[in-house]
């Protein structure tokens, strides 16, 4: 399944810096950076409760906050891009 996940990280101290930063980390550990606080990540279920329970460990619930959107297929019909930006097709080549 194709997830979205979104987040805002309060960044006014040190440790929420920090938290911001382990946030990124997790998610490009499954994903690929889509916007500065956006990821799409392509994942199965079992991964996806894995990589959920990664993120809630390293958010603060108090301050921040973390979304995630379950994307549905058809995804031609359910995400639609404009701009530069160019997404990696998961089911393509690794190498062109």
């Amino acid at each position: 399944m194709l997830i979205l996940i979104t987040y805002d990280v309060s960044t006014e101290t040190p440790a929420g810096r920090r938290r911001l930063r382990r946030v990124a980390k997790v998610c490009l550990n499954y994903g690929q950076r889509v916007q500065k606080s956006v990821f799409e990540c392509l994942v199965d279920q079992a991964a996806f409760e894995i990589l959920e329970r990664a993120l809630l460990d390293e958010i603060d619930e108090k301050e921040d906050n973390l979304r995630l959107y379950r994307l549905h297929e058809p995804l031609e019909k359910n995400v639609i891009e404009y701009g530069k930006f160019q997404a990696v097709d998961f089911d393509g080549p690794l190498v062109v």
